[in-house]
């Protein structure tokens, strides 16, 4: 039995969606982690970067998995027999 080319090329969408949203979030977690820590301290110069970097990692990343995951999600609603797209 063959699997449908389309729900293949689904999955693996699905599973770099997955990856790309950890990596997202990790960068926001490392950007409160290090404000937190710059709180705590005295706002050094490295503590800022890391703060930054971590910010503009997780607002680069995170918009095209969360898309992309409604995508995925709603086409397997879809396939399924509910919902519809919009």
């Amino acid at each position: 039995m063959e699997s449908d080319p389309v729900l293949a090329q689904r999955a693996r969408i699905s599973a770099q969606v997955k990856l790309a949203k950890r990596i997202g979030y990790l960068g926001l977690l490392v950007a409160i982690a290090a404000f937190g820590i710059g709180i705590a301290t005295s706002f050094s110069g490295g503590i800022v970067t890391i703060a930054v970097v971590g910010m503009v990692l997780a607002f680069v990343v995170l918009p095209i998995p969360i898309v992309l995951g409604y995508g995925v999600r709603a086409a397997d609603r879809h396939d399924r027999g509910g919902g519809s797209f919009h």
